[in-house]
């Protein structure tokens, strides 16, 4: 767990200086090329380096061990910093479609050629940390850090935009200089619906959601090699940050001692947790079997 916590905080700190740098970058080709798709861009590329920060101090605090005020850990701070997140997108969203209309109803000049050239780059890049952070997220079971992820590749489609509209308003001249304004507000509405992907799986875990199947079916497979387990019946998981905490029910012969029943529960606690070390606590009922 310690090394997904280091591993988590790191990739937050790579998408934070990322995300600075690029918005500097877009910021200032947006200006000197004249193109709001640019612009708008690097307003929510600014909005993610925020972003990444919360995320930070999110895995910070939600990595906290467990104390007498919370005996489950803190690790539900993550989907709470996911929903702030989730706002900032939207906000952002909605600042760009504003002034995308803005521009649109104001005539302009044509963006710069060479604002092409940052944006291919923009696309690029945005892909590839989308792809490093999305694995790193996947290692680490955290959902802020896939929150995290889901901005580059949100960033990475409004670029990706902003060069279409940019490329209109160059090669099919008069009259389609708006194109990248229309591209932005186009992007807003990419924006809007990656916060919405970001914030189900969020709600999902500060619900208690039942969505781990797979988690379960290899909780029950490592239970039933214990000795003394003759099945399992009800299995419950719940996310908190980056682990997980699992009710389960064992089946054991109904003539055992209370003691052997709680020998065999500890067992099986110890077989859970040593082959998933993600699983923090597992609390177990023991059943007789019929």
């Amino acid at each position: 767990m310690e090394s997904n916590r280091r591993t988590a905080i790191n990739t937050a700190i790579f998408s934070a200086i990322a995300n600075a740098f690029l918005a500097i970058a877009k910021g200032i080709t947006g200006v000197f090329g004249n193109s709001y798709a640019l612009i708008a861009d690097a307003i929510e590329s600014t909005t993610d380096v925020f972003a990444s920060l919360l995320v930070l101090f999110g895995l910070r605090y939600s990595t906290r061990p467990a104390d007498e005020n919370h005996p489950y850990g803190h690790g539900k701070a993550e989907p709470l910093i996911t929903f702030i997140v989730v706002g900032i997108l939207v906000i952002s969203a909605t600042v760009i479609a504003y002034e995308s209309i803005q521009h649109i109803r104001t005539p302009h000049k044509v963006p710069e050629k060479f604002t092409l050239v940052v944006l291919a780059s923009i696309v690029i890049l945005k892909e590839v940390f989308y792809r490093f952070v999305s694995k790193k997220s996947d290692k680490t079971k955290s959902t802020s850090l896939k929150a995290d992820a889901w901005h580059h590749r949100s960033d990475a489609i409004t670029s990706l935009l902003a060069f279409i509209g940019i490329s209109i308003a160059i090669y099919m001249g008069e009259g389609y200089e708006t194109a990248d304004d229309w591209a932005a507000l186009l992007a807003s509405g990419f924006i809007v619906y990656n916060a919405f992907l970001i914030f189900r799986p969020a709600l999902g875990e500060i619900m208690d959601e039942h969505v781990y199947d797979d988690l379960i079916i290899d909780i029950r497979k490592v239970a039933e090699t214990v000795s003394g387990v003759q099945g399992t019946e009800k299995c419950f998981v719940r996310k908190t940050g980056m682990s997980f905490h699992v009710d389960l029910h064992l089946t054991v012969k109904g003539e055992i001692s209370v003691k052997k029943g709680h020998d065999i529960a500890h067992d099986v606690k110890n077989a859970i947790q040593n082959e998933m070390p993600e699983i923090a606590d597992v609390l177990i009922h023991i059943e007789p079997e019929e």
